[in-house]
């Protein structure tokens, strides 16, 4: 598919494909691992506001970053101007080029909070919540759904207050919160969004492959896609976007992810991140099945790295 730059103020991402923010996966190496392939835009995970103020090793992690990530962007999430403004001016997110606003995670204890997908019923508040993130001087972005029911979907109308509110770019998710993550996304409804608004609109949900992107793309006229679950299994997806050629194995791929954790994590989270992500990778690969349940019993990196030798042995990339 042909690719083309976005232009975010200063900011000029080099394509038009990103990795979605995720909770428990986006961290660093893995952020790092998307740009090597071709990703032009990568997300931390999503970090709340509330949690900032105590500045403790958890909310660092979530954040961490290096001159090597070419665009440094950060979720937030919150549902207190004061206190998402007070975050995005904060010391912990001086290093971010970017501000992404969490208006669409869908998890119930989430919702409940007024938080995430929440805002969609609170058009004045998610405003409030924008301009105060603007107030930062920093790129300002909105991850948002379509609405909260399937039966009432908000789409064009929220686009068009985020920009109004000064939003520099778009992310719509194409399913309603009802629908979680199930069932293809609502192309009409990205489609209604981006032409609501001037700004660029990335569109997201169901990218699995070069189709599926072409699809998206010429359904909604969205200025780009952004790819989600799909990616922990296939990071090769963004290769294979951009025009690529990779020639790196998973067991590569897991060996480096490795390495470049523990130049910034303990143990513990090295082992427990690379074992979720070998699973991922796992559906993509025949015959590593049966090494799932053992890879989760593994108590020492060198076990898994056997282990892993064992299930991805020589095979090459996609």
């Amino acid at each position: 598919m042909r690719t083309k730059e976005i232009y975010l103020g200063r900011v000029t991402l080099p394509n038009n494909i990103a990795m979605a923010p995720m909770a428990g996966y986006t961290c660093y190496p893995f952020r790092m691992l998307c740009q090597e392939m071709g990703a032009g835009l990568c997300f931390t995970e999503m970090v709340s506001a509330n949690a900032l103020k105590y500045q403790d090793r958890a909310n660092r992690r979530l954040l961490l970053t290096t001159k090597d990530e070419k665009i440094r962007a950060a979720q937030l999430l919150g549902d207190d101007p004061r206190i998402m403004e007070r975050a995005a001016c904060g010391e912990l997110l001086e290093a971010f080029d970017i501000i992404d606003i969490n208006m669409g995670c869908p998890v119930p204890n989430v919702f409940k909070s007024g938080q995430g997908s929440a805002l969609l019923a609170d058009l004045p508040k998610a405003e409030a919540i924008i301009r105060a993130c603007k107030r930062s001087g920093k790129i300002v972005t909105v991850k948002f759904r379509i609405g909260i029911r399937e039966d009432e979907p908000v789409a064009a109308e929220f686009a068009r207050m985020c920009e109004q509110a000064g939003a520099d770019m778009l992310s719509v998710h194409g399913r309603s919160r009802s629908r979680m993550y199930d069932g293809p996304p609502c192309y009409e409804q990205i489609q209604l969004a981006k032409a609501a608004v001037s700004i660029p609109l990335l569109a997201n949900g169901g990218i699995a492959s070069i189709e599926d992107a072409e699809k998206m793309l010429e359904l909604t006229g969205a200025d780009g896609v952004m790819v989600g679950r799909y990616a922990l299994e296939d990071p090769y997806i963004f290769a294979r976007l951009t025009g690529r050629t990779v020639q790196k194995s998973r067991y590569t791929i897991l060996t480096e992810q490795t390495a470049l954790a523990l130049r910034y994590y303990d143990e513990p989270f090295v082992i427990a991140y690379i074992r979720n992500l070998a699973a991922y990778l796992m559906k993509k690969q025949k015959g590593t099945k049966r090494y799932k349940q053992k890879i989760y019993q593994c108590s020492s990196l060198e076990e898994l790295d056997m282990l892993l030798r064992a299930a991805f042995g020589e095979e090459e990339a996609l």
